[in-house]
Protein backbone atom coordinates (compact mmCIF):
# COMPACT_ATOMS: atom_id res chain seq x y z
CA UNK A 1 0.00 0.00 0.00
CA UNK A 2 1.11 3.64 -0.75
CA UNK A 3 1.95 6.05 1.95
CA UNK A 4 -0.93 7.85 2.90
CA UNK A 5 -1.77 11.25 1.93
CA UNK A 6 -1.71 12.71 5.22
CA UNK A 7 -2.61 11.29 8.91
CA UNK A 8 -5.13 12.18 11.12
CA UNK A 9 -6.45 11.39 14.71
CA UNK A 10 -9.97 10.82 15.41
CA UNK A 11 -10.74 11.00 18.80
CA UNK A 12 -14.52 9.76 19.61
CA UNK A 13 -16.15 7.72 21.76
CA UNK A 14 -16.44 4.36 22.70
CA UNK A 15 -20.14 4.22 23.22
CA UNK A 16 -22.58 5.12 19.65
CA UNK A 17 -24.38 7.58 21.87
CA UNK A 18 -28.15 8.51 21.54
CA UNK A 19 -28.64 10.12 18.08
CA UNK A 20 -28.16 8.12 15.55
CA UNK A 21 -26.45 11.35 13.84
CA UNK A 22 -23.65 10.76 15.89
CA UNK A 23 -22.47 6.92 14.24
CA UNK A 24 -23.65 8.32 10.74
CA UNK A 25 -20.92 11.35 11.18
CA UNK A 26 -18.45 8.85 12.21
CA UNK A 27 -19.33 7.04 9.31
CA UNK A 28 -19.19 9.71 6.82
CA UNK A 29 -15.57 10.79 8.59
CA UNK A 30 -13.92 7.30 8.12
CA UNK A 31 -15.44 7.45 4.69
CA UNK A 32 -13.73 10.53 3.63
CA UNK A 33 -10.20 9.33 5.19
CA UNK A 34 -10.10 6.45 3.09
CA UNK A 35 -11.51 8.12 -0.36
CA UNK A 36 -8.88 10.67 0.05
CA UNK A 37 -6.04 8.04 0.49
CA UNK A 38 -5.59 8.97 4.32
CA UNK A 39 -4.89 7.65 7.33
CA UNK A 40 -6.75 7.41 10.46
CA UNK A 41 -4.82 7.11 14.28
CA UNK A 42 -7.26 6.52 16.98
CA UNK A 43 -7.90 4.41 20.13
CA UNK A 44 -7.83 1.06 18.87
CA UNK A 45 -10.99 -0.06 20.35
CA UNK A 46 -14.23 -1.76 18.38
CA UNK A 47 -16.93 -0.55 20.13
CA UNK A 48 -19.28 2.53 19.59
CA UNK A 49 -17.99 5.79 17.10
CA UNK A 50 -14.86 4.50 17.43
CA UNK A 51 -15.13 1.25 16.20
CA UNK A 52 -17.19 3.01 13.56
CA UNK A 53 -15.01 5.62 12.15
CA UNK A 54 -12.31 2.69 11.95
CA UNK A 55 -14.17 0.52 9.65
CA UNK A 56 -15.27 3.23 7.73
CA UNK A 57 -12.15 4.10 7.01
CA UNK A 58 -11.27 0.67 6.26
CA UNK A 59 -13.74 -0.32 3.63
CA UNK A 60 -12.56 2.91 2.11
CA UNK A 61 -9.76 2.10 1.07
CA UNK A 62 -7.53 4.16 4.15
CA UNK A 63 -4.59 2.85 6.60
CA UNK A 64 -6.12 2.07 10.04
CA UNK A 65 -3.24 2.78 13.03
CA UNK A 66 -4.60 1.44 16.70
CA UNK A 67 -3.29 2.63 20.06
CA UNK A 68 -4.66 0.81 23.05
CA UNK A 69 -3.77 0.23 26.53
CA UNK A 70 -3.21 -3.13 27.67
CA UNK A 71 -5.96 -3.23 29.96
CA UNK A 72 -8.47 -2.24 27.25
CA UNK A 73 -7.20 -5.49 25.64
CA UNK A 74 -7.14 -7.69 28.31
CA UNK A 75 -11.25 -6.53 28.39
CA UNK A 76 -11.16 -7.51 24.87
CA UNK A 77 -12.00 -4.53 23.49
CA UNK A 78 -9.55 -3.89 20.38
CA UNK A 79 -9.95 -4.21 17.00
CA UNK A 80 -7.62 -7.01 15.64
CA UNK A 81 -8.15 -5.56 12.03
CA UNK A 82 -6.46 -2.34 12.11
CA UNK A 83 -3.55 -2.12 9.93
CA UNK A 84 -1.51 -1.24 12.95
CA UNK A 85 -2.37 -2.13 16.15
CA UNK A 86 0.15 -0.78 19.20
CA UNK A 87 -0.42 -2.25 22.11
CA UNK A 88 0.93 0.12 25.19
CA UNK A 89 0.91 0.04 28.78
CA UNK A 90 -0.09 3.28 30.08
CA UNK A 91 -2.69 6.44 28.39
CA UNK A 92 0.10 8.85 28.67
CA UNK A 93 2.23 6.47 25.85
CA UNK A 94 -0.99 6.03 24.18
CA UNK A 95 -1.66 9.55 23.50
CA UNK A 96 1.82 10.72 23.20
CA UNK A 97 1.74 8.05 20.28
CA UNK A 98 -1.65 8.89 18.65
CA UNK A 99 -0.18 12.65 18.18
CA UNK A 100 3.09 11.56 17.09
CA UNK A 101 1.57 9.54 14.52
CA UNK A 102 -1.04 12.35 13.33
CA UNK A 103 -0.61 15.09 10.98
CA UNK A 104 -4.11 16.62 12.16
CA UNK A 105 -6.77 16.26 14.84
CA UNK A 106 -10.19 15.96 15.19
CA UNK A 107 -12.93 15.18 18.08
CA UNK A 108 -16.62 13.63 17.42
CA UNK A 109 -19.02 13.20 19.98
CA UNK A 110 -17.50 11.31 22.85
CA UNK A 111 -16.95 11.15 26.57
CA UNK A 112 -14.60 12.73 29.25
CA UNK A 113 -11.72 11.14 27.35
CA UNK A 114 -12.93 12.78 24.48
CA UNK A 115 -12.96 16.29 25.99
CA UNK A 116 -9.48 15.61 27.64
CA UNK A 117 -7.80 14.06 24.46
CA UNK A 118 -9.15 17.36 22.77
CA UNK A 119 -7.97 19.87 25.57
CA UNK A 120 -4.77 18.13 25.69
CA UNK A 121 -3.64 18.38 22.28
CA UNK A 122 -5.31 22.05 22.16
CA UNK A 123 -3.16 23.03 24.87
CA UNK A 124 0.10 21.76 23.86
CA UNK A 125 -0.36 23.81 20.37
CA UNK A 126 -1.09 26.84 22.52
CA UNK A 127 2.02 25.90 24.22
CA UNK A 128 4.12 25.73 21.28
CA UNK A 129 4.71 21.68 22.02
CA UNK A 130 3.34 20.80 18.14
CA UNK A 131 2.44 22.67 15.31
CA UNK A 132 -0.78 20.50 14.10
CA UNK A 133 -4.40 20.98 12.53
CA UNK A 134 -7.39 21.21 15.07
CA UNK A 135 -11.08 20.64 14.47
CA UNK A 136 -14.01 19.84 16.39
CA UNK A 137 -16.76 18.39 14.19
CA UNK A 138 -20.45 19.27 16.06
CA UNK A 139 -22.69 17.30 15.05
CA UNK A 140 -26.53 17.62 15.82
CA UNK A 141 -25.62 20.41 18.75
CA UNK A 142 -23.72 17.85 20.73
CA UNK A 143 -20.96 20.74 21.82
CA UNK A 144 -23.31 23.83 21.62
CA UNK A 145 -22.90 24.22 25.25
CA UNK A 146 -18.96 23.53 25.40
CA UNK A 147 -18.74 26.20 22.74
CA UNK A 148 -20.50 28.42 24.30
CA UNK A 149 -18.31 28.26 27.65
CA UNK A 150 -15.62 28.83 25.45
CA UNK A 151 -16.44 31.58 24.39
CA UNK A 152 -17.76 32.35 28.34
CA UNK A 153 -14.11 31.98 28.80
CA UNK A 154 -12.97 34.14 25.81
CA UNK A 155 -15.32 36.79 27.06
CA UNK A 156 -14.25 36.41 30.95
CA UNK A 157 -10.45 36.83 30.01
CA UNK A 158 -9.21 33.34 30.77
CA UNK A 159 -9.13 32.39 26.95
CA UNK A 160 -7.19 34.39 24.56
CA UNK A 161 -8.88 35.06 20.76
CA UNK A 162 -5.91 33.60 18.96
CA UNK A 163 -5.65 30.62 20.94
CA UNK A 164 -9.26 30.04 20.45
CA UNK A 165 -9.17 30.79 16.33
CA UNK A 166 -6.89 27.77 16.44
CA UNK A 167 -9.60 25.31 16.78
CA UNK A 168 -11.60 24.83 13.66
CA UNK A 169 -15.20 24.32 14.35
CA UNK A 170 -17.98 23.00 11.72
CA UNK A 171 -21.14 21.11 11.55
CA UNK A 172 -20.37 19.96 8.04
CA UNK A 173 -17.90 17.31 7.76
CA UNK A 174 -16.35 18.01 4.40
CA UNK A 175 -15.45 21.08 4.85
CA UNK A 176 -13.92 20.57 8.44
CA UNK A 177 -12.15 17.94 7.18
CA UNK A 178 -10.75 19.64 4.12
CA UNK A 179 -10.00 22.25 6.13
CA UNK A 180 -7.74 20.39 8.65
CA UNK A 181 -5.83 18.81 5.69
CA UNK A 182 -4.99 22.53 4.04
CA UNK A 183 -4.13 23.53 7.38
CA UNK A 184 -1.93 20.47 8.15
CA UNK A 185 -0.12 20.38 4.29
CA UNK A 186 0.10 24.07 5.60
CA UNK A 187 2.06 23.76 8.84
CA UNK A 188 4.25 20.29 7.66
CA UNK A 189 5.82 22.83 5.02
CA UNK A 190 6.40 25.70 7.24
CA UNK A 191 8.21 23.28 10.32
CA UNK A 192 11.87 22.46 10.16
CA UNK A 193 12.33 18.57 9.69
CA UNK A 194 14.20 18.48 13.18
CA UNK A 195 11.33 20.22 14.74
CA UNK A 196 9.10 17.59 13.60
CA UNK A 197 8.96 15.26 16.96
CA UNK A 198 9.83 16.54 20.66
CA UNK A 199 8.32 15.89 24.16
CA UNK A 200 5.42 13.84 24.44
CA UNK A 201 5.79 12.77 20.66
CA UNK A 202 4.73 16.30 19.45
CA UNK A 203 7.08 19.28 17.84
CA UNK A 204 8.15 21.82 20.00
CA UNK A 205 7.38 25.49 18.68
CA UNK A 206 8.94 27.63 16.12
Amino acid sequence: MASPAFSICVYCGSRPGENPAFAQAAQAVGQWIGEHGGQLVYGGGRGGLMGVVAEATRLAGGRVVGVIPQALVDKELANRQCDELHIVQTMHERKAMMAERSDAFVALPGGIGTFEELFEVWTWRQLGYHRKALGLLNVGGYYDDLLGFIERSENSGFLWPDVKALLQVDTDIARLLDGLAAEAAALKAQTPPDQLAGPGGVAPGT
